[in-house]
């Protein structure tokens, strides 16, 4: 770029930040994009007579070597994304999945979209473990949850809009039928292509590595056009950033003093595990069986037509964004317990009617009806996952680990987090139709027991992270070093913030201010001086 040129354009402050945000909320859409396209794909006549009429089990593996390719992409980043930075691994990432969406739409047989899905994945991986890094070290303090939210609205939205796609795609003849709805991701791509380039680098990732002045010129730049390298503000975030990158630097544990439980702190493992298992529960209240197979469910365990099929899938994609809008307007008020709590319990019971429902489908005489029955309780399976676990997408699944884990665990607590997701992800797609097939109603009793566990385990051992500082969790471990179970302990439980540590703030506010007015002295000695 030259010198007389404007950097980003000449966007600054909110513009400029608005900008990252729709790089990386086209990151996220097209996430859920790619999560649920391949349901409508599965069922289509076309598909499955190009790739062989595959059997339960292989389709199963087509479905989810997707998510081995996230899995091994996610945990690559750790590896070269730190070196790299947040845009060029995150321009790597979308690269490699255009790439696979291109193979995927040329496939005429079951080994080339295998490759092709675990490409796609690859890049996908790269993408969702990039993105949000780097929206969080670019928003300012107070937009950061609200960019969440709208993330996370935007990864249902791509999901509906995969579900309508296919949908839509379903009235024509031969393999546009499949091939276009595939091709679509690439939309996401140019848009991605388009924008990551002349957009800036984190902040933080540049004073971390160095770039001391490209980082404080980020900071103006995001700051707005009023701001300059002087100003308070931009020296306070400045030593911020500094000072919290020393902190991990001297205080991190390696992993293999953690693999060794060397870290000096039981704690800090429990923290570790507890955020990687909300990943393992997420997947484990059988949310994806239905958000990748749910055309497939309601054609083979209920009986509907095709076309009825994937017009219900669309249709319930839809409620589900609109319930997940209601479930924001809980999240900070009910707390993480008690929807995590409230919602296990209402999927359970909806995976009980379903099984039960589901039993007596064949009932020659009234089969139609429990079918429809059972199709109800899909549906409002989702309204209790979209208010209580959606509305915790990004929370449970992607930030639990980050605001449960102390500064020198969280990059390690994302890690474990992100693995995690893609290994859970995997297992339940890759049994999903081999169990509809093998074991037929029975399949949805495993996930009435998943979800029946879950409820006294998140009362046992979760402690509560909504309306506290980051700090706050040090805290409560730290005074409380032997504590595995929290429900005896009202500040990890309750859904305000304790006192004692509002009382403790206001006292360091008020020590500092009573330093600062000790090393100006009062107005009669500043007068004598």
């Amino acid at each position: 770029m030259s010198g007389d040129r404007p950097p980003y354009f000449g966007l600054t402050g909110a513009t400029l930040n608005v900008w990252v945000t729709v790089a990386c909320t086209t990151a996220m859409t097209l996430f859920g994009y790619d999560q649920g396209v391949f349901g409508g794909i599965i069922v289509t006549d076309d598909f499955l007579k190009t790739m062989g009429n595959p059997s339960p089990t292989l389709q199963g593996t087509i479905v989810s070597l997707y998510d081995i390719g996230c899995f091994f992409g996610a945990v690559s980043t750790f590896g070269f994304g730190e070196r790299l930075g947040r845009k060029k691994t995150f321009l790597i990432g979308v690269t490699i999945m255009s790439i696979g969406a291109i193979l995927q739409t040329c496939s005429f047989t079951v080994t080339q979209m295998i490759v092709a899905r675990l490409v796609t994945g690859v890049g996908n991986g790269i993408n969702t473990a990039t993105a949000p890094v780097w929206q969080s070290e670019t928003s300012k303090p107070s937009w950061r949850g609200k960019l969440v939210v709208f993330e996370m609205i935007m990864n249902i939205a791509g999901f509906s809009l995969s579900n309508w796609m296919t949908y839509g795609f379903s009235f024509t003849q031969g393999s546009i039928a499949w091939r276009f709805p595939i091709a679509f991701q690439l939309v996401f791509s140019i848009i991605l292509i388009s924008t990551i380039p002349w957009l800036p680098e984190s902040p933080r990732w540049l004073l971390a590595h160095g770039y001391h002045e490209e980082g404080v010129n980020v900071l103006v730049a995001l700051e707005g056009s009023h701001a300059t390298p002087k100003d308070e503000l931009i020296i306070n975030q400045t030593e911020n950033i500094l000072e919290a990158v020393r902190i991990e630097q001297e205080t991190a544990p390696s992993w293999r003093d953690i693999l060794k439980g060397r870290t000096g702190n039981t704690g800090m493992i429990q923290r570790l595990i507890l955020g990687g298992g909300t990943q393992w529960m997420q997947q484990l209240v059988g949310i994806n069986v239905t958000s990748y197979y749910l055309p497939l469910v309601l054609q083979n365990s209920v009986g509907l037509s095709n076309n009825l099929s994937r017009l219900l899938a669309a249709c319930n994609s839809v409620s589900y964004l609109f319930f997940s809008f209601a479930g924001l307007l809980l999240i900070e008020r009910a707390g993480r317990r008690k929807l995590m709590m409230w919602g296990a319990a209402g999927q359970c019971v909806c995976y009980i009617f379903i099984s039960a429902l589901l039993s007596q489908a064949n009932n020659p005489a009234n089969g139609a009806k429990f079918g429809a029955g059972a199709t109800a309780f899909f549906f409002l399976y989702y309204v209790f996952f979209g208010i209580c676990w959606q509305a915790r997408h990004d929370g449970v699944p992607w930030l639990y680990p980050t605001e449960i884990n102390s500064s020198a665990m969280r990059t390690k607590g994302a890690a474990v987090g992100t693995a995690s997701n893609w290994i859970s992800n995997y297992i339940v797609v890759q049994i999903t139709p081999s169990g509809i097939a093998n074991i037929g109603w029975r399949f949805y009793l495993i996930w009435v027991v998943f979800n029946a566990i879950f409820v006294p385990l998140v009362w046992l051992v979760y402690p509560e992270t909504s309306n506290r500082q980051l700090e706050d969790i040090d805290r409560l471990y730290r005074d409380n070093k032997s504590m595995i179970f929290v429900f005896r302990n009202k500040e990890a439980t309750q859904v305000e913030r304790p006192q004692r540590f509002i009382d403790a703030d206001q006292a360091r506010i008020s020590m500092l201010a009573r330093s600062k007015e000790k090393d100006q002295g009062t107005p009669e000695e500043s007068i004598q001086n």
